[in-house]
């Protein structure tokens, strides 16, 4: 199980892999929803961008054994972190970064 799995449930990876690679760009355009709001199937969702971070960083082969969480406040991706997470942290924040409607990665330490 990977982040996604972790963070957001079995549920998830299933949507994720039934439909496959979303254009976010086009799914916004067409459906009226803000790119950050687009889900893993295309449709709106409030949590869209973190999830598709979360399958970003699995897609990275980025561990998921560390402690790093992925969470969005609007289009802004917020990585909490755990000291063990340190050594993932600059990658993880990389690929945030090249997530279709992330305009912005910050990263918190888990307190």
């Amino acid at each position: 199980m990977g982040f996604l799995g972790k963070l957001f449930g079995k549920k998830e990876e299933e949507k994720a892999a039934k439909a496959g690679k979303v254009n976010v760009a086009a799914a916004a355009t067409s459906a009226g929803i803000p790119p950050e709001k687009v889900g893993l199937d295309g449709l709106f969702d409030e949590s869209g961008l973190a999830k598709r971070v979360a399958l970003a960083l699995d897609e990275a082969n980025i561990s998921d054994n560390v402690g790093l969480w992925v969470a969005q406040t609007g289009s802004t991706v917020v990585l909490k972190y755990n000291p063990d997470a340190a050594g993932v942290l600059e990658q993880a924040k990389k690929v945030a970064m090249g997530v279709s409607g992330a305009t912005a990665v910050t990263a918190q330490p888990n307190s």
